[in-house]
């Protein structure tokens, strides 16, 4: 059996996009205690702008950031959110990212932010190693942007006992509540706020914040002064996403794709009787358990199928769920993956959104395009369309030519995002 390199592996997990669409139909639960922090904030480190420079000079970042105004202090909190079932009360963690130093006294708009996929239960966004958070930094929080990231149920603080990957509905609250969080601690953290909130997100959490801006503008736009929201890479269109890659297998196949349909399962408790209708041997045996995870990537690596994504998929997946899943509308995977799509309503703040034309991980044509498309039918005038294509092969161009299959691999997960949070970026700045 094949096995993908651990730094594939890893770059297609991370990268790779995730579901989720929304609706706040939980957000009336207990709303007196979510989004209390539990405990202190823990002060992780300051970095200078000094630093910060470096760490975007490093990068081959610096002409898309600009010179670092402020220090960022990284923070981590611990906050009060719900889980997927009524009535369960659960906690979440987050990174806030603090600007200081001299000439960034504030008050400053806040930034709330979705991250990609990750595959590792001890992941946290305060982490100021962590390459994501590194590109906040030095992007927004070094710009004078005060930025949460939240880590999402069942990672990192979070006792939550399973990530509910790609499910719109917890997305949502978890980001929502990270926002009334960092208010709760923003004086004793010496954080000034104009009360400007502002979405953005990458991959899965261009789907997360999507589906948060949906929820704020329906149920709390007396609660959140949204402004503006950009929306990157992200899987807009889930429901037609998975009945395309029965026939065009995205990169990654054999650990998103799992991935949801295990979380939906979790959720609904209808997708499949059980683990073997869906997933081959040896699969069947511990799929539904194993993300995220706590193993090292290099056992992680060796419990997946490798090969190209064809192979992986026909690996994981039994033939005859493949075939269901493309052909009957009443399919259950198709049935919940509706239920995260994100056509449909009418965006009322300032929408960007980003993506490559060629990305091979979350489509353009199914995911952003559609979006887009879908909100100008019916007006959308303040709805932007932004591809990303050919800066990425003005960069990496001489990659393409002598190494293709790299390219690919790092076209969604590394080449894309920088240039999608510039573009956020100059969003932003049109209204903080």
């Amino acid at each position: 059996m094949k096995r993908i390199s651990v730094l594939r592996f890893l770059f297609l997990v991370l990268a790779l996009v995730l579901l989720a669409g929304c609706s706040l139909s939980r957000s009336g639960n207990n709303t007196t205690t979510r989004g209390n922090v539990i405990g202190v904030p823990n002060v992780i480190s300051t970095v200078t702008a000094t630093q910060l420079d470096a760490m975007a000079a490093a990068a081959d970042l610096q002409t898309l950031t600009g010179t670092a105004k402020c220090d960022v202090t990284v923070v981590q909190i611990n906050y009060k959110t719900i889980g997927v079932q009524p009535g369960e009360m659960t906690n979440a963690s987050a990174a806030v990212l603090v600007p200081s130093g001299v000439g960034c006294k504030g008050p400053f708009p806040l930034v709330a932010y979705g991250r990609g996929t990750n595959a590792f239960k001890a992941h946290t966004m305060a982490n100021p190693e962590d390459p994501e958070t590194i590109r906040l930094m030095i992007f927004f929080a070094a710009q004078g942007y005060a930025v949460v990231a939240t880590d999402f149920l069942g990672y990192a603080l979070s006792g939550y006992p399973y990530h509910p990957y790609a499910h719109a509905d917890s997305e949502v609250s978890v980001i929502i509540d990270s926002i009334r969080a960092t208010r709760q601690v923003a004086l004793s953290l010496g954080l000034l706020l104009n009360r400007k909130v502002m979405l953005t997100g990458y991959s899965q959490g261009g789907h997360s914040s999507m589906a948060t801006q949906r929820a704020i503008e329906r149920e709390n736009s007396g609660e959140f002064n949204l402004v503006a929201a950009a929306h990157l890479a992200g899987p807009y269109y889930i429901s037609n996403a998975l009945i395309d890659g029965v026939t065009n297998p995205i990169n990654g196949v054999q650990a998103i794709v799992p991935f949801e349909i295990t979380s939906w399962q979790k959720v609904y408790r209808n997708l499949y009787d059980k683990a073997s209708d869906v997933f081959n041997s040896p699969y069947n045996s511990y799929i539904e358990t194993l993300l995220p995870t706590l193993l090292t990537p290099t056992v992680l690596v060796n419990l997946l199928p490798g090969g190209t994504p064809a192979e992986a998929r026909d690996a994981m997946f039994v033939a005859s769920y493949l075939n269901n899943l493309a052909t009957n509308p009443n399919n259950a995977t198709i049935i919940a993956g509706k239920k995260q799509d994100l056509l449909g309503w009418n965006p009322q703040a300032p929408t960007t959104l980003c993506g490559g034309l060629n990305d091979p991980t979350v489509k353009f044509s199914i995911n952003a395009q559609a979006a887009y498309n879908d909100f100008r039918s019916r007006g959308g005038a303040n709805v932007n369309l932004v591809d990303v294509d050919t800066k990425v092969q003005l960069k990496y161009g001489s990659v393409l030519a002598s190494n293709p299959t790299l390219y690919w691999n790092s076209y969604h997960g590394h080449y894309e995002s920088p240039f999608c949070t510039q573009v956020a970026k100059d969003l932003f700045d049109l209204y903080k």
